[in-house]
């Protein structure tokens, strides 16, 4: 298990609430997380919000951060 999966599984309800907040565009859908699927979740905003995989895992890293 790596650290982003980790840092998404052990803070999936904040983490959902930060990115609703800062992309008004989410839906439920699109935030809709299985344990040990990261990279589908991570895939899914990627499509929606137009940014690479190593953009959103860092956004993810910086949401929880904060």
């Amino acid at each position: 298990m790596n650290d982003i999966t980790m840092q998404i599984e052990g803070n999936i309800d904040i983490l959902k609430g930060k990115l609703k907040k800062k992309y008004g565009s989410l839906t439920d859908d699109d935030l809709i997380y299985q344990k040990g699927m990261d990279d589908e979740f991570i895939g899914r905003l990627q499509t929606k919000l137009g940014k690479t995989k190593a953009e959103i895992r860092h956004e993810i890293t910086k949401l929880l951060d904060s």
